[in-house]
């Protein structure tokens, strides 16, 4: 498939701008943004005192982490939300300066720590990680980037030439 033009990703960007989706990932990331920050001024706090050394590290990392993560999640909500209220022009949007940041995964080295990290600092840890992947998908989807022959706007170009279409 061939890449979308930057009109059409445009349309796209305000498309989802407008969209339920948007508003309910809005919603969800910003929840979790308040609940991390909570957690780490309050139960996190404690608990990350009594852990062992090494917990401790595993502790630090795995917060500044996934700090790190939701505060990227935020800006790009953001900016797809200043967006839908003229703010940003969807071509603003589109700027490398607005793009999600380090996309790999948990870093395998402290999954043998997480068995000793609290259980609340773990579930928002996953929670974060589901929601950064799936903020990374959206993204990826509304730049037109990474669709294949498996995304929607791969199936979106088969369903447009079926019907004679050319998009």
């Amino acid at each position: 498939m061939t890449a979308f033009t930057d009109p059409q990703r445009d349309d796209r960007i305000v498309e989802f701008a407008r969209s339920e989706l948007f508003e309910r990932t809005y919603r969800e990331g910003m929840t979790l943004v308040e609940e991390m920050a909570a957690y780490l001024d309050g139960p996190g706090r404690a608990a990350a005192r009594t852990l062992p050394r090494l917990a401790a590290l595993a502790y630090a990392g795995e917060t500044m982490r996934l700090t790190t993560r939701l505060m990227q999640v935020a800006s790009w909500l953001m900016v797809q939300r200043a967006v839908r209220e003229g703010e940003l022009t969807p071509a603003e949007a589109r700027s490398e300066t607005y793009r999600l940041g380090d996309r790999s995964g948990p870093n395998p080295e402290t999954f043998h720590a997480m068995a000793q990290l609290p259980a609340q600092l773990v579930a928002l840890a996953e929670r974060g990680d589901a929601l950064f992947s799936r903020v990374v998908r959206l993204d990826a989807g509304i730049q037109g980037e990474g669709d294949g022959a498996h995304g929607a706007a791969g199936q979106m170009a088969r369903l447009r030439a079926a019907f004679g279409d050319p998009g």
